[in-house]
């Protein structure tokens, strides 16, 4: 004891903690007699002592700190001698050899104690050496027998050992056996009784023996090389083979040397023993640490020898010794069937595991591997014995688990359990390394259980959709498996048939439910036949949805569940639209509420298209259905399209009734343009949402809508001018109705005498003011809108892929603007000299229809209307031209007529023309006509609609400034009196700080030339004044002007916008640069005016005040224009007026003649009309004003025209040579010939690069059609 358990001996190893609960429990069965193993009555008692002091809290505190298996053997060793000393019958040493004998079953014990629990290999091994030499083998016991079995010994020391019979309780396996096979104790006790004669260790080691001639002979058992494929798997094999037997045969001979005695004596040498003290019961040990599932038939015991020269003695000692040992099968313990009678045993403990199994509670864990340890040690015992290969052992138990669960005896997830075993004896020893008869077993079971599988899978997609992953994944998982394995290459089985026969019975099931559910879904009642569409497309969406999330990935790696509903229902679905075709169509023209609203037809359009894109996503691979979704929904579009175009109106309406005009956002737009264009923009955004397939008709859809906008754009200008006239002239609304008979004479007569018109100075509100702001505001939002349409892009595609034109049916058409220039010579009806109209121009077509009319322009017989007309026409059009005469009671009278023919073919060059047609009465009308193609495109109608909102701003800022400065401000003034009224001699006082600032001199100003000596003085000295007046005086004259901007300004500056008030005051100093310059010279004509030139000093005044006006403008860079745009070209032409002002008219007329011929020479020719395309976005006008600037900058002054306007006036005329008029007339002559030459010359490239078709022409040859007969009024 002392030799074994010295406490200076290697170091201890510590138990687990769990130990000292099961021993306890164990000691209290032993103790108390309830344990049938151990009857001893010392024993028992020793253990009974035993117990008391392991109950002890202090004893279980100091076994938990160190966990000594030492320590703790000792204090059963201390027990054990106190309690077998008081023992009279162990007189003597007897009681030495009783204390060997219990510590070993102690030993025993802790081992068993030890068997389910996981443990450090070192521990096991010190207790199977402790085991070994306290209790050593006796040469007489059977195999059967355990050497280290607590077997009862009462002899004395030193007395000779008898044989003793076996216990079956010191025999565990063979227990387990007899168990298993439903013996007895005492029938398995009279077999091992009699067995033991034949069936001892010395028959195992001959059977082991045996094996290794068998090897070296080459006779089938236990292998040859033709069991293997390969030499390399043979050799592979035969090493491992011998090996395996040579380590247990050196392993019983070290556990029983007796074996050895037949053999040489050295063969085994004592020092060469392994330490570790193992016993050869079982290639499976129960001792050594386990997994959480338990034990494994897989499980292998690895040996170690100290040195290979043991195998090498065992092997030489076999051929040189053991020559009487015959080959072939002549064994006492592997039956003649090996393989044969495993699969038996293996079948039986499975069986009765199973047995074993329904007996537990529901909630007990069991091991997947259904073995219990007990039937796994004889099942490997056997194995090893029997020489069954690792990889048979595997395969057969795939084998009976198979086919047991084929037979509903074992759940599911002990195939996958199975099938990791196979894995791992593939990972140690590589398939081709395996004998050919179990490759092909395993080939067979793998075929087996494929074959099986595949055809459960088979029926589990019976329940599809409703089907979950979960439900299929031990199949999938088991099928994967036995496809990925190198043998299942070995296995004769068309993979690829058998998955498109599970493919073909998905779609089978997907096209039974898509039948079963449409069918529900039309026998619902109702007219709205698009419902059971959309129905049917969410149940599709829903079911691909919830195939995708359930199965994301193809099943084997090929079938794809999603992909084979798809590619079945998809088709069916599009075929049942098709056939809904006519009734949906009907259904949406029903009026006045139709059966199907466009709303669903849109709706079932979009699930369409998601279901054709689910079909081209999931199924690339197959050819698209036959389904052309543009051609089906594009009437409905179209429909559509013409029912947003109708609803333009009633926006616009919409729009401004609820709009209050009250200041919104930093432009100080008013609610009804973004309640408009939010309106615009809902269908461009329906539009692009729809993502339709055909990129050429969502063009056309495009341009369509942009046709729509454009129309709406122009309804809103046109409401919105005319608000703003209401608010320029209140007075309309307030107007009686005209007087009839003798008092409409009486009224006429009164407004004679009295005076017809009075001028009332007018006050902006700021309501008119949000009205032009609403117009600014409406070009930055049709801006946003071109971008947001994409315009630019729309226009490529229908210039790359439109139709050719011999395939258009309609006819071109043609856009005029017909722009009504100014009128001059106007003779009024009434015979009085000092008559003056109040003239506007109306524009008819040949059937009397109104094409356009102009403003009012009062009291003048020269008037100037700079308003434009725009007429579409296919076709040659004659319309009149006719000028009439407001009168504020009674009918207009007609001043006169003309008639002008607006023929494509004429203005075909697309060049601008300045047209004079001479009125039937007397005077003249200047008529500016261009023509452009009208065509259908997104780009043309969005330039039409910044066209309409320039011209809508243009006459809105017309009126404004007619309103502000004709009636009550800078054209109230009758300059020509101030400047005669003017006391030279007297300053006169009053002038406001304000004024005063705006008088002070700039050092960056245009400087006015005064030549100190003039070439020719031809004034008359007579009215010279030689006094000089103050700039004070010389304001004053013009106050009211002054006093009128300081009114309005205010609330000019709160409700205009920044670029709105720029624009107003830059057209304001635009007028009263035209009204300075009609101060100075008359307007350029060949006939002879009434004007006279005026004084030097009224020329210094007249500066003066333009002086004036622009700093009061500018006020030093905080007034509303800046400084580069009030000292424009306009303005130095009018500074260089004063240059030639007091020539000479020989000299004037010299200095025209060069300065004409030198504009002729660098005239460039006449350039092209701006068309609408123009005015497409805000970034093409601003490029088109940018580089109308730029070419301003470099143009020089034209002076010429200066000299000529100098020489129209009387003084000139009066005082010089005969011929002045002529003069005029014949430069103005030359101007015109070189300005049609250069236009000619233009003309002609032009022409060729039209190259359109002559018969879309309405006229050919230059003819014009009959101008109509008649005057339609």
């Amino acid at each position: 004891m002392h030799s074994v358990f010295r406490r200076d001996g290697p170091k201890s190893v510590k138990f687990p903690e769990k130990l000292i609960k099961v021993l306890e429990l164990k000691l209290e069965n032993i103790a108390m007699a309830k344990d049938p193993v151990y009857t001893d009555h010392r024993l028992r008692r020793t253990i009974g002592m035993f117990y008391g002091s392991f109950k002890n809290e202090a004893f279980k505190r100091q076994m938990k700190e160190n966990r000594k298996i030492e320590e703790l053997i000792l204090m059963f060793a201390t027990t054990s001698t106190t309690a077998l000393k008081k023992d009279p019958q162990l007189a003597d040493e007897g009681w030495k050899v009783e204390l060997n004998n219990q510590v070993a079953q102690f030993i025993w014990i802790l081992r068993d104690c030890l068997r389910n629990i996981h443990v450090n290999p070192e521990l096991t091994s010190r207790l199977e050496m402790y085991t070994s030499k306290l209790a050593p083998p006796q040469p007489h016991h059977g195999s059967l027998s355990d050497p280290a079995s607590p077997v009862a010994s009462s002899s004395r020391a030193g007395e000779p050992s008898t044989p003793t019979p076996l216990n079956m309780v010191h025999v565990p396996l063979a227990n387990t056996v007899a168990t298993l096979f439903g013996k007895t104790q005492q029938d398995a006790l009279r077999d091992l009784n009699t067995l033991k004669r034949t069936c001892n260790e010395k028959a195992a080691l001959t059977d082991l023996k045996t094996c290794l001639k068998n090897i070296n002979a080459g006779l089938p058992f236990p292998g040859r090389r033709e069991d293997f494929e390969s030499d390399a798997a043979y050799q592979a094999w035969r090493t491992t083979e011998t090996t395996h037997l040579s380590q247990l045969m050196v392993i019983m001979l070290q556990f029983n040397p007796e074996l050895a005695k037949s053999s040489p004596s050295d063969s085994v040498s004592s020092s060469q023993s392994p330490t570790s003290g193992s016993r050869p019961e079982s290639l499976y040990s129960l001792d050594r640490p386990r997994d959480s599932r338990g034990g494994s038939i897989s499980s292998r015991f690895s040996f170690a020898l100290n040195s290979q020269n043991t195998l090498d003695s065992i092997a030489d000692t076999i051929r040189e010794e053991d020559d009487e040992i015959p080959v072939g099968h002549h064994f006492t313990y592997i039956p003649s069937n090996p393989k044969k009678f495993y699969k038996r045993l293996v079948e039986r403990c499975v069986e009765a595991d199973l047995e074993a199994m329904a007996t537990l509670p529901e909630d007990q864990e069991v091991s997947l591997g259904i073995l219990s340890p007990r039937h796994i040690e004889v099942i490997n015992e056997c194995a090893v014995r029997w020489r069954i290969s690792q990889s048979y052992r595997v395969t057969c138990f795939l084998d009976i688990i198979r086919y047991m669960y084929e037979r509903e005896e074992v759940p599911l997830e002990c195939i996958p359990e199975a099938l990791q075993m196979i894995q791992k004896t593939i990972q140690e020893t590589e398939l081709l390394r395996w004998p050919k008869a179990d490759i092909e077993h395993l080939a067979t079971v793998y075929r087996t259980l494929f074959e099986f599988f595949l055809g459960s899978l088979y029926q589990a997609l019976d329940e599809l959709p409703k089907l979950k992953a979960d439900d299929i994944a031990p199949f999938l998982g088991i099928l994967d498996t036995v496809r990925n394995s190198g043998v299942f290459r070995r296995v004769d089985v068309d993979v690829g048939s058998r998955l498109n026969e599970l493919a073909e019975r998905v779609r089978i099931i997907a096209v039974h439910q898509y039948t079963e559910k449409s069918n529900d879904m039309n026998a619902q009642p109702g007219v709205n036949r698009a419902l059971p569409l959309l129905f049917m497309t969410d149940e599709l969406e829903k079911r691909t949805k919830l195939l995708d999330k359930r199965f994301p990935e193809p099943l084997l790696g090929q079938l794809d569940i999603c992909s084979l509903f798809i590619e079945s229902q998809i088709p069916l679905f599009l075929t049942d639209v098709e056939n809904t075709r006519n009734r949906l169509w009907e259904g949406s023209k029903n009026e006045p509420t139709p059966d199907v609203p466009i709303e669903d037809i849109f709706a079932l359009y979009r699930r369409t298209k998601t279901l054709l894109g689910m079909y081209n996503a999931f199924c690339p691979n197959y050819p698209p259905p036959a389904f052309d979704i543009a051609a089906y929904f594009e009437p409905y579009v179209r429909i559509w399209l013409v029912s947003t175009d109708a609803k333009t109106k009633q926006w616009v309406q919409n729009a401004i009734a609820a709009d209050k005009f009250e200041p919104e956002g930093p432009e100080n737009h008013s609610s009804s343009i973004i309640d408009l264009f939010d309106s615009l923009r809902s269908p461009i955004t329906f539009l692009l949402d729809l993502e339709w397939p055909d990129e050429y008709e969502e063009a056309r859809f495009f341009t369509a809508l942009a046709k729509t906008i454009n129309k709406a754009v122009e309804q809103y200008c046109s409401t919105m001018e005319d608000l703003f006239m209401e608010d320029m002239y209140p007075q309309r609304q307030e107007q009686p109705p005209p007087p009839k008979g003798s008092a409409a004479w009486l009224e006429k007569a009164k407004q004679t005498i009295q005076g017809e018109k009075k001028i009332v100075a007018f006050n902006f509100t700021a309501a008119s003011c949000i009205k032009l702001n609403n117009i600014e505001s409406a070009r930055n939002l049709l801006d946003q809108m071109y971008s947001q349409m994409q315009a630019d892009k729309i226009a490529s595609v229908l210039q790359e892929h439109g139709p050719p034109v011999p395939d258009k049916n309609e006819r071109e058409r043609f856009l005029f603007t017909v722009k009504i220039v100014m009128a001059q010579g106007l003779v009024p009806l009434d015979t009085s000299p000092s008559s003056r109209l109040d003239s506007y121009v109306k524009i008819t077509d040949q059937n009397a229809v109104t094409l356009g009319r102009t403003r009012t322009i009062y009291e003048t017989n020269d008037p100037r209307w700079d308003q434009t007309v725009d007429l579409s026409v296919d076709t040659a059009l004659w319309v009149m031209v006719s000028v009439r005469d407001r009168g504020l009671i009674g009918k207009h009278d007609t001043v006169g007529r003309a008639y002008l023919c607006l023929d494509p073919q004429r203005f075909g060059d697309f060049l601008t023309h300045d047209l004079w047609l001479d009125l039937d009465s007397q005077g003249r009308v200047l008529i500016r006509v261009s023509m452009e193609g009208e065509k259908d495109d997104v780009q043309f109608y969005f330039g039409r609609a910044f066209r309409s909102l320039k011209r809508a701003e243009a006459d809105m800022v017309r009126a404004f400034i007619d309103k502000s400065l004709m009636k009550s401000g800078l054209l109230g003034v009758d300059y020509n009196k101030a400047l005669s009224g003017l006391d030279y001699n007297k300053a006169l006082g009053n002038v406001t700080a304000l004024y005063r600032t705006a008088l002070g001199s700039n050092s960056n100003e245009v400087q006015i030339p005064l030549p100190g000596a003039e070439k020719f003085q031809e004034k008359p000295q007579t009215r010279q004044r030689p006094e000089e007046l103050t700039d004070v005086e010389i304001e004053q004259a013009i106050s009211p002007v002054f006093d009128y901007f300081e009114a309005n300004l205010q609330v000019l500056n709160s409700s205009l916008g920044d670029k709105t008030r720029e624009m107003v005051m830059t057209r304001v100093w635009k007028v009263v640069l035209n009204v300075v310059e009609g101060l100075l010279v008359p307007p350029l004509a060949d006939i002879p005016s009434e004007m006279k030139p005026l004084f030097d000093k009224e020329v210094d005044i007249v500066f003066k005040w333009l002086k004036f006006l622009r700093d009061y403008f500018y006020a030093s860079g905080e007034g509303p224009v800046p400084l580069e745009t009030l000292q424009n070209q306009k303005y130095r032409d009018i500074v260089s007026i004063r240059l030639y002002y007091d020539w000479h008219t020989d000299a004037l007329m010299e200095e025209c003649v060069r300065m004409m011929q030198q504009q002729l020479r660098a005239a460039p020719s006449k350039k092209r009309v701006k068309t609408v395309y123009a005015h497409k976005n805000l970034g093409t006008i601003k490029d088109k004003k940018r580089q109308r600037r730029q070419e301003k900058e470099k143009e020089e002054p034209n002076g010429s025209e200066v000299i000529m306007r100098i020489l129209r006036m009387s003084q000139k005329l009066k005082n010089n040579r005969p011929g002045t008029t002529e003069f005029i007339a014949q430069q103005m002559q030359i101007m015109s010939l070189q300005l049609q030459n250069n236009q000619e010359k233009r003309t002609r490239p032009s022409r060729r690069q039209l190259n359109r078709p002559q018969q879309e022409r309405p006229l050919s040859n230059g003819e014009l059609p009959p101008m109509p007969t008649g005057r339609p009024e």
